[in-house]
Formats: C-alpha cells, structure tokens, sequence
C-alpha cells in the first residue's frame, strides 16, 4: 500500500490523544490525522487498538547475542533488526568503559553498520551513538571494566567522533573525576549530551557538571551515591534539577516501583526517560554469556555479574518497561508511552527525526492493545514481520 489511512481507537499524537479517527501513510510517510476517514484510499483498520510512535531506546548495550562492542556491523545491523520485531524503530548503539582503541572500534563499527544499510534493510533507525564511560569512578563501576577508567578527554572525543562520523549524541561521565566540567563544556559547545553516572559526586560536584551543561543522568539509582538528608548525592541532583532528563531502568529489578515514583513525582514524567540497559544476550535464552569483556549469567529475567553479586544490565525491550510503569501504576498510558518515546528523543536531542507522529516524519509506529500489550510494528508504513 503506498498510500493508505490507518484507522485506530487511539492515536497518540504530540499535542493530544485523538481518536477514534484515521491517519494518513504516503509513501512510507506519515500524512494529516482526521476524524473523517479519507476518499480513495485503503484502510488498515486497528479498530480497538492504540497508534503511538516506535519507541526509542537511548541507553542499550546491543540485542540477540550481538553487543556494541564486539566491533561487528553485521552484528550491529541484526540487533536492529530484531529490536524492530520488539517495537524498538529507533536507537543509539551504546559502548561501555574500555579501551580507548576499543571504543574507537565500536563506534567505526557502528558508524559502518550504519552505512551499510540498504532502502530494503529493516531495522531499528541508529539514531546515533552513546559512550557509557570510560570517564568513571571505581566506586560504582558496576558491570563497567575498572582496568580502563580514565579522566574525562576532548581529545579522546574527537577521535571516537572522527571514528563515529559525528554520529555520538550522548557522553557519561562520574563529575567528581579531574576535567569534567572542561568536558562537559566542552561537549555541550558541540552540541552533544553528557550525562552524569557510575559515580560517587556530591551534590556540589554533580550540580557543578549541571552548570556546565550536563542534562541527563545515567540509569538513576544505579551506580551513583544515593539519596541521603544530610548528603543528597548524585540521586538528589538528579531529583531536584527540573531542566535535567532522568534515565530509568524499568524491568522490575534494577528499581523497584515505588522508587521509580519517587523520581516521576520530583522530576514530572516528561523529565523521566524510559530505557532498557540491555545487553547484547538479551532475547537470547537464559545461561551465561560475555558482556563489556566481563563473564555475566541470565537468569529469572534479567542479567548479573558471573563472579560479583551485581546487577550487569537488563534484558528488557522498551515495549516491556513501558508497560510495567503502566501496569504499575505510577503514570496513565498517555504517559508512558511518551515516557519510551518523545521524551527519550528529546533527551538525547533526536527529537527532530524520531519519538513523534508527525506529517512528512518516517511512518514508524507501534500499534498497542488497550493494556499497552505490543501488537505490531510499522517500519516507513509497512508492518515488520
């Protein structure tokens, strides 16, 4: 169908709700929205159903045993493919703390998977890429390698973005590390994101990264100095800076809901940024894989550590974690699925080419039942099989 109208209950859209009523698909592109259904063209009818954007995962290692750091773009390319099947259209390769050749590597992989890709490739959209370290501290390393810890470099940057073909979004840093405010700084003048996490900062040294430019923090709660009355830490920045984004990981282990809550209510659900930190062994069964060049297990849904008693990552898709602030009460349905679309890509500064429904923008959207149960996915109008 190379021109149809897609009638549905629901449609969320940037401004509204709307709905019952008929969206336009031309071409792979989405036209006007009506409550009156257009002449001459076919009808998908999802008579029942919601229409929302694809979700946008901005914080995620890889998928279907192939992670971002195995330097691999064939590797790269079939994540996304499999990501799309899970109502994921858009992403951003993530890499962990390693070498600074390593890093160089992955993101020359992905810029070439990337590249590589065909009108007919069908896959999640790399909507650019997200360096998660090495700029850390040991003390919330987490499932980071601590070998390759280093201070904060613009020098290092450039070569990554050289290797990148400009196409890094996002940089974390632990802001209590020597040169970060220089970092950060200096990023935000390139207009690239930097993010504060696995770090120990106090909120001074975490509100000084702000300051100087800093908008998002990396997986609240999780690798950072908690909430304390006499010391509000990396977590009580995070919850009282309101033009910052709080990414949060919502599969039911790494946050438990109520703390999740908590941070919706400081910060407004439109400042709370749904993610996965999804490894690459995600989708794959359960058994012990390599993830970040450290062993892990996959076990009772989701990912540990193989020889410490920490948490590695999440195996969750979007589709899943927007769901579960649902069904947990913590936020509507409008919400949530804002929470896993426009809010990530505004956070990451990707919201000119993903995260809304809006004409003359890619026909990519996830059709959702009542209970946000993923139906379907459309990639550039047509249904992902």
């Amino acid at each position: 169908m190379s021109t149809y109208a897609i009638k549905a209950e629901k449609f969320v859209l940037p401004g509204v709700v709307a709905g019952p009523g008929y969206l336009s698909v031309t071409d792979g592109v989405f036209g006007a929205y009506s409550d009156a259904a257009p002449e001459g063209v076919d009808v998908l009818d999802l008579s029942g159903k919601r229409v929302a954007p694809g979700f946008v995962d901005t914080h995620i290692h890889g998928f279907y045993n192939h992670a971002t750091t195995d330097c691999d773009p064939e590797g790269v390319n079939a994540s996304s493919a499999e990501l799309v099947r899970r109502g994921t259209t858009s992403w951003l390769p993530t890499t962990f703390t390693e070498s600074p050749e390593s890093i160089a590597s992955a993101c020359a992989a992905i810029a070439q998977a990337d590249e590589e890709r065909g009108p007919e490739f069908c896959g999640a959209h790399i909507q650019g890429i997200y360096l998660e370290g090495p700029f850390f501290t040991s003390k919330h390393v987490g499932a980071q390698n601590p070998e390759f810890l280093i201070d904060p470099s613009v020098e290092l940057f450039d070569e990554w973005q050289q290797k990148a073909g400009g196409r890094i979004r996002k940089s974390a840093l632990a802001p209590e590390r020597e040169g970060s405010v220089e970092y950060v700084s200096a990023l935000a003048a390139k207009g690239v994101v930097t993010c504060i996490g696995h770090s120990d900062a106090t909120y001074d040294e975490a509100l000084a990264a702000v300051n100087a430019g800093a908008s998002c923090f990396v997986h609240t709660y999780n690798g950072m100095r908690g909430l304390h009355h006499r010391d509000p830490g990396v977590v009580g920045c995070a919850m009282t800076t309101p033009a910052t984004y709080a990414e949060i990981i919502c599969d039911g282990h790494h946050v438990v809901p109520a703390a999740i809550n908590a941070v919706v209510r400081a910060k407004g659900w439109d400042h709370v940024v749904l993610i996965t930190d999804a490894l690459g062994c995600a989708g794959m069964p359960e058994g012990e894989y390599m993830s970040g060049g450290l062993p892990v297990v996959m076990r009772d849904g989701a990912c540990y550590l193989r020889d410490a008693p920490s948490l590695a990552g999440s195996v969750a898709t979007m589709a899943q974690v927007v769901k579960n602030v649902y069904d947990w009460n913590i936020v509507t349905a409008e919400q949530a699925i804002r929470m896993g679309t426009e809010v990530p890509a505004r956070s990451a500064g990707i919201d000119g080419v993903c995260g809304s429904i809006k004409p003359g923008r890619a026909a990519d959207f996830v059709v959702l039942e009542d209970d946000l149960t993923l139906a379907a996915t459309y990639l550039a109008g047509e249904l992902v099989k």
